[in-house]
């Protein structure tokens, strides 16, 4: 039998002990292995992980060396070299539930309108995060919610699917793929060595939207993020912070036909200038993260014009 889905696991310079983890609990999905394939894509590891990971649990595991550095070239690497009707994208933290395949499966074959969704996402902190922390866990792709959600509008906050155990219909992949190989694509919006650019998982979802198919989120798909405890630093989060804005900035970009974000009103401007005054100096820092990555966004763009 062929496999139905495609598996792909995309690392660079992964924590040993968190890839184990994902890989054990690959070993112990309930869907047969017959129905699915494994590529575990190695982004120009330092070490090369063909060496390190054994694979020989799976018939149909490989692993494949990508040299060009950067999420989205091993994402596509991975699209190419694959060949199920849904590509799953796991993450080297993410711990799937033992029946996440198996429901895979099972909404691909009772939605067909959507063509890209994902599940919830629980933390596994390594360390008890600051209380303060949690109203940027989401940042984090924490993602806990009861009922299940679609719509066919790119994008969408409350449907938009994230890279943690991303699943994308084959179409859905090829289409993505072609933006990259026809020049549509001239940014890359994806983490590359120690850039915390990325949006590139949104954009992948959101081409479902540009076929006509919808994007989705299914509260009975559940993994495990696992968390270290640098993340939780605030210097961390500030950085995240910026980029992701920078992101959702260029993201917009391209899915606005490259046209100019609309001038502020002096009235929003003015409240923008008076509204640090009114917060501690934690959130403040906060607000200046999100305000350069406004202008790193802006000059990216008209550079690129």
């Amino acid at each position: 039998m062929d496999p139905t889905l495609s598996i792909i696991t995309c690392a660079h310079n992964p924590r040993p002990d968190y890839l184990r983890k994902v890989i054990e609990a690959l070993k112990h999905q309930t869907l047969a292995n017959d129905r699915w394939e494994y590529l575990l894509i190695d982004n120009a590891s330092n070490e090369h992980l063909a060496g390190a990971i054994d694979l020989s649990w799976h018939s149909h595991a490989r692993h494949i060396r990508e040299e060009k550095l950067g999420l989205t070239h091993a994402r596509l690497r991975g699209i190419s070299e694959s060949t199920g009707e849904v590509l799953v994208f796991v993450d080297d933290d993410n711990v799937l539930d033992a029946d996440y395949l198996a429901e895979v499966i099972r909404i691909a074959g009772q939605w067909p309108m959507i063509g890209a969704f994902s599940g919830q996402v629980r933390p596994q902190f390594e360390e008890t995060p600051p209380e303060w922390t949690r109203r940027y866990w989401r940042r984090l792709a924490i993602n806990e919610f009861a009922h299940d959600s679609w719509s066919n509008i790119s994008c969408l906050e409350q449907t938009a699917p994230n890279g943690a155990g991303l699943c994308v219909r084959r179409r859905v992949a090829s289409e993505y793929a072609a933006y990259h190989a026809n020049g549509k694509r001239k940014v890359v919006l994806d983490r590359m060595g120690s850039s915390l650019l990325s949006a590139g998982d949104l954009d992948l979802a959101a081409t479902a939207c540009d076929l006509g198919l919808g994007n989705g989120l299914f509260a009975s798909l559940k993994l495990t993020h696992l968390i270290p405890k640098e993340r939780l630093s605030e210097h961390y989060l500030l950085n995240l912070l910026e980029a992701q804005v920078v992101s959702a900035r260029l993201l917009d970009s391209f899915r606005s036909n490259g046209d100019a974000a609309p001038k502020q009103k002096l009235k929003t401007v003015i409240a923008d200038q008076l509204r640090p005054l009114f917060m501690n100096s934690r959130e403040r820092r906060f607000f200046q993260a999100q305000r350069r990555g406004d202008r790193k966004a802006a000059e990216l763009l008209s550079n690129s014009h």
